[in-house]
């Protein structure tokens, strides 16, 4: 059976919320936007691929950095309205070149920072 991407429930831009996860420890790594046709890129290619608000273009994860995404699975939440993509990534996955994008935690005292950017 093929999965039809037109069976998501999408925002009025036609976009869905895309939760990166590291296959093995359950890391989180960062959130981005996916549409119809990145999510059939992704599944066709195995290779992550986003879909850039700011740009209004496709986002290969790491085609310019070479941090790559690796598919492992897709998984989809309750409501069909929420991506869980479980990866192998290679290298930091922000664009600040730390592991995950959820490096900053938040205390009623204020925010602290939990990770440096990688060497």
């Amino acid at each position: 059976m093929t999965f039809d991407p037109d069976t998501l429930k999408y925002d009025d831009k036609g976009l869905i919320p895309a939760i990166a996860q590291q296959e093995g420890t359950g890391e989180v790594l960062m959130m981005a936007w996916m549409n119809a046709a990145s999510i059939a890129r992704t599944l066709e290619t195995g290779h992550v691929t986003y879909w850039s608000r700011s740009r209004q273009s496709f986002w290969a994860k790491g085609e310019s950095s070479g941090h790559m995404q690796k598919l492992v699975e897709m998984r989809i939440d309750c409501d069909r309205d929420c991506l869980l993509l479980i990866v192998d990534q290679t290298g930091p996955a922000c664009h600040t070149n730390r592991r995950s994008c959820f490096y900053t935690a938040v205390t009623a005292e204020g925010e602290a920072e939990l990770m440096k950017p990688m060497a």
